[in-house]
């Protein structure tokens, strides 16, 4: 009985003060956000991810290091599937979950089009929240970092949590073959506006959708879970919209 929990990550506009953008056929970039703690050895800038990336990024934040958090086997100066989080209203329920359950990930991303004509209807005229990938777990959620013998932690080696001067992630979860950044964003956000939550987050998950639903975790039980995976392979957005 597979279940999911998606968490808000990414750049935004208090940190590093942008949002990556999606494009009209769906394609993004994932821009993470800045490194606000000492680390134990040198972590990658935003330049560094440049290269890989569609998007400008501005002279202003090119210097600065990222909190490369989740990490994606694929994206630039990443090894595996790994994510982690010292704050409660994230880890708790990333902690209960378990080995083949969804670790999913939702940002919020600007519309690159200017114009309706230049978009598909399921884009917000200005930004929205989409999930951008996830996190099929290899194993049970570590709540106990401590407790971690060494020949486990390897795989957890480049998680920026694990990077930092102190390890302070209160969960760290690691994904097996099935995770990664999706191709196309899904839309969590109407085409109303940004703010407005559609199906995918009133039916499917156990939040309201009202005040700044984009901020919190968003619950999915098994079945919702199943629908949910469903709509991310299909693409059929339409129904939920």
């Amino acid at each position: 009985m597979t279940r999911a929990v998606a968490v808000n990550v990414g750049a935004n506009t208090n940190q590093p003060g942008i949002r990556a953008p999606v494009y009209a056929d769906g394609t993004f970039d994932f821009l993470p956000i800045p490194e606000t703690e000492p680390t134990r050895e040198p972590v990658p800038t935003y330049g560094d991810l440049a290269s890989d990336l569609r998007m400008t990024i501005p002279d202003e934040i090119r210097d600065m290091s990222v909190h490369l958090d989740p990490e994606f086997a694929g994206y630039p100066e990443c090894d595996h599937h790994t994510y982690g989080d010292p704050h409660g209203v994230k880890a708790r329920p990333l902690s209960d979950l378990a080995a083949g359950d969804w670790a999913l990930f939702y940002a919020t991303l600007d519309t690159a089009s200017d114009t309706a004509d230049d978009r598909p209807d399921w884009h917000p005229s200005s930004w929205g929240a989409y999930l951008v990938g996830g996190l099929r777990l290899a194993r049970d959620p570590v709540t106990d970092w401590e407790t971690i013998p060494e020949s486990e932690r390897a795989v957890f080696a480049n998680n920026a949590h694990v990077k930092r001067a102190e390890m302070d992630a209160a969960v760290l979860l690691a994904g097996d073959e099935a995770s990664g950044l999706f191709d196309r964003a899904v839309p969590l956000s109407a085409p109303s506006g940004g703010v407005d939550a559609n199906a995918l987050v009133t039916e499917l998950s156990a939040d309201s959708g009202k005040g700044p639903w984009w901020r919190r975790p968003l619950r999915y039980d098994a079945d919702a879970t199943d629908r949910l995976l469903s709509v991310i392979d299909s693409r059929e957005f339409a129904p939920w919209l």
